[in-house]
């Protein structure tokens, strides 16, 4: 039976395992290569990576299975994901490759891959991809006349940083606004504060010290408590958490409170709206968008429409209903006037803007809306078991009748690591207790 490489965004695994090696890496390099070798011009592959120890090693393996494959690599180093995305574009490059596992802890390690327009690879393309990294003979597709050649790009940051300033509007400054930053010690360490503070903004920064084992560790988007606490204690107007590669963000308001993604889709949302910037008057997001969400944007005549989880699904639905706003509650967001990937600094400047235009603080603009009450649970599974989809089927049809009208249940799972992830959405508590009680019982069987 074939393996399949690719989950819900790329590819993602523990490293030195069967799971992500540097096998893997270079059968990647050798498989892609191929896959996007179009036309009779020199081909290009951009490779970006975040600050994980084990970047230098699958960086080295994949740039072998490239320039075997006749294509001119170029490397920029540790940059945010979204910086790949546009530097593809910017240096007409066949693809981009990020090495990144996200907002996982260094141990794991991962592969994002963007076509020529700067767009993350369609299931078909990946799934071409893993039929030629399957191959017992992939080592002997290369041609021995077409070998390619590596160099670094040296301005690669300087370049992403005019492009994320570009997008900030000309009229206005940070000046008088102190935000505090968290790095997580990953791929936005040396750009996010240079923009920021070149906009003008007192900028203080947490999370900025990598030294290869302590991306995300204690800080970032899913451990913000240290963020909080340092937003409070500077008294500063903002906290924004990136996470290890760049490309999502959790804001702190002026409180030390986490502020809600679906609030935060819906501001954004709201201004475009009022701007007439909106195109179609839809918005995307996924399934674990609150539907408190969905009945404020119908309020307000906007449509919300759900793709399934990870922020790729969410670009290809708005490529297709003509939208150019969508995003994750967890963080990713997607502005796609400015961005064809989920970029947190492009973002966060975006949140900015709209502050210094309403001179209003952060928790003032994103309370639109009560949230429904969503209740998360995560259970490890290794997956090995044939039953575990029939099961899960059955398990998400009987909890979705027992919750009725009462609001909803998702069970699915998780594309980037071995976890069953439980979403429960329903003022009704003893109900919420009753279905979760219920799920975790079957799921241990």
């Amino acid at each position: 039976m074939a393996k399949s490489f690719f989950g819900t965004d790329g590819i993602r695994g523990t490293v030195n395992t069967e799971s992500l090696n540097s096998e893997i890496a270079l059968k990647l390099g050798l498989a892609a290569g191929k896959v996007f070798t179009r036309g009779n011009h020199k081909h290009r592959v951009l490779i970006g990576k975040d600050t994980r120890i084990s970047g230098y090693m699958l960086e080295s393996a994949l740039e072998s299975g490239f320039t075997s494959s006749g294509m001119d690599v170029f490397l920029t180093g540790p940059i945010p994901t979204p910086a790949v995305a546009h530097l593809t574009q910017a240096l007409r490059a066949d693809l981009g490759v990020m090495i990144t596992a996200s907002h996982n802890t260094y141990e794991d390690n991962g592969f994002k891959l963007f076509g020529p327009d700067g767009y993350k690879l369609t299931d078909e393309k990946q799934t071409e991809i893993n039929e030629l990294m399957n191959r017992s003979d992939i080592m002997s597709l290369q041609d021995k006349n077409q070998i390619g050649a590596a160099r670094r790009v040296d301005d690669a940051l300087s370049r992403y940083i005019e492009f994320a300033k570009a997008t900030f509007p000309n009229s206005m400054r940070l000046d008088h606004l102190k935000i505090v930053l968290d790095c997580a010690n990953g791929a936005a360490y040396k750009v996010a504060p240079m923009i920021f503070w070149e906009l003008g903004a007192d900028v203080i920064v947490i999370g900025d010290k990598p030294n290869g084992r302590n991306i995300n560790q204690d800080c970032g988007s899913t451990k913000t408590k240290a963020l909080r606490k340092k937003v409070k204690d500077e008294n500063a107007d903002l906290g924004i958490a990136f996470d290890g590669d760049g490309d999502r963000l959790v804001v702190i308001d002026e409180n030390g409170d986490q502020v809600n993604g679906d609030h935060l889709l819906a501001m954004i949302a709201l201004s475009l709206k009022k701007k007439n910037s909106l195109k179609s008057n839809k918005i995307v997001s996924t399934i674990m968008a609150n539907l408190s969400l969905e009945n404020y944007l119908d309020s307000i005549d906007l449509k919300l429409i759900r793709a399934n989880v990870g922020d790729r699904y969410v670009i290809e639905e708005m490529l297709k209903s003509g939208s150019n706003f969508g995003g994750e509650p967890s963080g990713h967001l997607i502005i796609n006037d400015f961005s064809t990937t989920g970029d947190a600094i492009i973002s966060s400047l975006q949140v900015l803007s709209l502050m210094i235009e309403e001179n209003k603080p952060i928790s003032n603009l994103a309370n639109l809306f009560p949230i429904i009450s969503q209740k998360h649970y995560e259970h490890i599974s290794d997956d090995k078991k044939d039953i575990l989809n029939s099961h899960l089927e059955n398990l998400s049809k009987e909890m979705k009748e027992k919750i009725g009208n009462e609001g909803r249940v998702i069970i699915r799972k998780s594309g980037t690591e071995p976890l069953i992830r439980v979403m429960i959405e329903t003022n009704n508590q003893n109900l919420s207790n009753e279905i979760l009680d219920e799920v975790k019982t079957s799921l241990t069987l």
